[in-house]
């Protein structure tokens, strides 16, 4: 049995007055991606100049203006990359480079050195604050924890002074931030806002990182807002996000911050970092986007995105991955396939406003195609099977024949342990149905209107168990005539029950298919297809198709 008894529960904060449930996302934050960074140095086998240069202007292109590219001061590889980026004029004029440091003297000073030449930077400072950082790892009261961090803000602001040509931009992350006591986090944050004097014009950032996810999100939140309401120059800074995943909820933290009061946030493609990862920036942008709002982020070909992370990190995107996996906007339940199904046909009233059962976004948004929605196994229904049909062929099944037809397939892939393909479906649904000729073939017909020019008689050319066979018969109509030769001659009872005919287009020709359903003497209720360029000889086929189920 685990041992629950050595943890303690989280401290809530005491905010009756706490305003930022009632709040809503109304647009994106400032997006910055550490992946370069916090993602990189994360992996297994960290990338290499090229998998970094390739992975940088895939950010680029896909939207982000701030860009984490490393910690310059800790390795050669990380203080050459910058160099790299900065001396080839790889940087574009609208993208500020952010570069992270602790708040050491020599660890600075190289940092800076790492950015000459630039034409912005965000320089990143941040020292621990959390209590148990203080008391276990560093040993530091509160006072020597603002000393610290208060003597790397003034090193930044004169190491920046002492290099005009380039636009710098402060950023101070009080790291474990969550274990840290708000008061004090507040203090800290005023004491480095006072050394950089941030202005409406110029403004500050002040990141506010969930570095271990130790609560709930709704502590998050009041946390952030607790700090909008009690940091100076409020006006003069962005309150950044930076969540970690420890809990697996990085991306609920982060979007109840968002309505708490922060502006930007930092995070990864598909949430990669330190132990469970990042916020997922690419899941909190796209939860934006489905709200009716603009992400000012491009994921419109999110698996170029899933290409571009699985060769870069050597990791794989799960299947079930909000948005990006491959089984993301596929159902294989029958009750779910049926509501899609009846969804995308109701959207044909109203297309400009995206609004399908059990698909929170259009799959074309993101790149994707419809062929993947609905895909049958041996839990799908007919409303699957129907949808599959519609989509890839043209094929309209009435609902009796739906259902008949997903017994079918599910028995099927219930056999061969597997889901179906389209092809795999057309083709059973074909076999199974269409145009059967056996024992009994329509070779050719004759319709003669009869003098009441009420009913039609009909004379077909057959053949029976491979010999000939002449039908003839009359009623109201061609079909109502084929039946009662056929019930003539084989001395059975068939009852039209339903009969619908379509035109449908598979391949380069346009032909006409006929269903119909009929029922014998006996109770039984039996279903045929026909197809022909010609939609009578169609329909008469699928009679026949039909009979043959009849009379074997």
């Amino acid at each position: 049995m685990m041992n629950y008894t050595k943890y303690r529960p989280y401290p809530t904060m005491d905010m009756p007055n706490r305003k930022w449930p009632g709040n809503t996302i109304t647009k994106a934050p400032v997006w910055c991606s550490v992946d370069m960074r916090d993602g990189n140095q994360s992996l297994e086998i960290p990338m290499n100049l090229p998998e970094k240069l390739k992975f940088f202007q895939f950010l680029v292109d896909t939207g982000f203006k701030e860009i984490e590219i490393g910690f310059p001061a800790a390795s050669d590889t990380e203080f050459e990359f910058a160099r790299c980026l900065i001396d080839n004029n790889l940087i574009p004029d609208d993208v500020t480079v952010q570069v992270l440091t602790q708040s050491r003297p020599h660890i600075i000073h190289k940092t800076f050195e790492a950015l000459k030449g630039a034409k912005k930077a965000i320089v990143h400072l941040y020292n621990s604050t959390s209590t148990l950082q203080r008391d276990v790892v560093f040993g530091n009261s509160m006072q020597e924890t603002i000393d610290l961090a208060v003597a790397g803000a003034k090193q930044i602001k004169e190491e920046a002074a002492a290099i005009p040509e380039t636009e710098f931009f402060f950023e101070y992350s009080p790291e474990s931030f969550t274990g840290t006591e708000m008061p004090f986090a507040v203090e800290i944050c005023n004491a480095v806002l006072d050394v950089w004097e941030p202005t409406p014009d110029h403004k500050a950032i002040i990141n506010l990182p969930s570095t271990v996810e130790m609560a709930t999100p709704n502590i998050y939140a009041d946390q952030i807002e607790y700090c909008c309401e009690n940091l100076k120059y409020r006006n003069s800074i962005y309150v950044s996000l930076h969540a970690h995943n420890d809990r697996g909820t990085a991306v609920a933290a982060t979007e109840l911050a968002m309505l708490a009061g922060a502006d930007r946030v930092e995070g990864t493609l598909f949430g990669n970092g330190e132990r469970t990862g990042n916020t997922d920036i690419m899941n909190v942008a796209m939860n934006i986007f489905s709200q009716g709002i603009d992400p000012e982020l491009d994921f419109s070909h999110i698996d170029e995105a899933v290409k571009i992370y699985e060769e870069s990190t050597r990791m794989s995107i799960s299947p079930r991955h909000p948005y990006a996996g491959s089984l993301v906007y596929t159902a294989f339940s029958g009750s779910h396939q049926d509501a899609i199904r009846k969804g995308m046909e109701a959207m044909k009233q109203h297309p400009d406003h995206w609004e399908v059962p059990y698909l929170p976004i259009d799959p074309m948004d993101v790149g994707r195609n419809y062929d993947p929605i609905v895909r049958i196994n041996s839990q799908s229904g007919k409303g699957g099977v129907a949808f599959v049909l519609e989509q890839n062929f043209g094929l309209y099944l009435p609902k009796a024949f739906q259902q008949d037809f997903s017994t079918v397939t599910t028995s099927m892939s219930d056999r061969q342990h597997k889901d179906l393909t389209p092809a795999d479906i057309y083709e059973a649904f074909i076999d199974h149905y269409v145009d059967g000729r056996a024992p009994l073939e329509l070779v050719t017909y004759k319709e003669i209107v009869l003098k009441n020019h009420e009913d039609v008689a009909i004379e077909a050319e057959c053949n029976f168990n491979g010999k000939p066979l002449t039908l003839k018969g009359t009623g109201n109509g061609i079909i109502s005539a084929l039946c009662h030769a056929i019930e003539d001659y084989f001395h059975i009872v068939m009852e039209v029950v339903d009969y619908r005919e379509h035109s449908m287009s598979h391949g380069t020709k346009s032909r006409a298919i006929s269903y119909i359903q009929i029922a014998d003497n006996e109770g039984g209720i039996y279903f045929g297809a026909g197809t022909s360029s010609n939609i009578t000889k169609s329909g008469l086929r699928a009679v026949v198709s039909t009979t043959n189920k009849i009379i074997r």
